[in-house]
């Protein structure tokens, strides 16, 4: 079973309009028989470098430049969550900088 297989059918509008698309888009035509003859790997045209930084699956992140965070599992009530979700991406790092707050007025 191919990867597309549970997908319906393209019909022949949807074909047509699939390559009016393609003829007008004039940044990235379609390519000519000489050229995908002509096409070599990426391996063989883009530096070593290039594959070393896109290797990590997506989603995964990188390597830390400075190891100084432990990832660990904790368990917090919803509210707190909420409390710092709600104030948009960045909330992982507002609760860290909340907690080195705690920390730093017990000291």
């Amino acid at each position: 079973m191919g990867r597309f297989d549970h997908l319906p059918p393209i019909t022949d509008e949807e074909e047509a309009r699939i390559q009016a698309g393609i003829a007008a888009d004039p940044d990235n035509p379609e390519w000519t028989d000489e050229e995908l003859a002509n096409a070599r790997p990426a391996r063989e045209v883009l530096p070593p470098e290039f594959f070393e930084a896109v290797k990590r699956l997506r989603g995964q992140r990188g390597k830390q430049k400075a190891p100084t965070k432990e990832f660990i599992s904790l368990r917090i009530d919803r509210d707190v969550v909420a409390h710092f979700k709600k104030g948009g991406p960045g909330w992982q790092t507002r609760l860290n900088n909340t907690l080195k707050k705690a920390i730093a007025k017990k000291r």
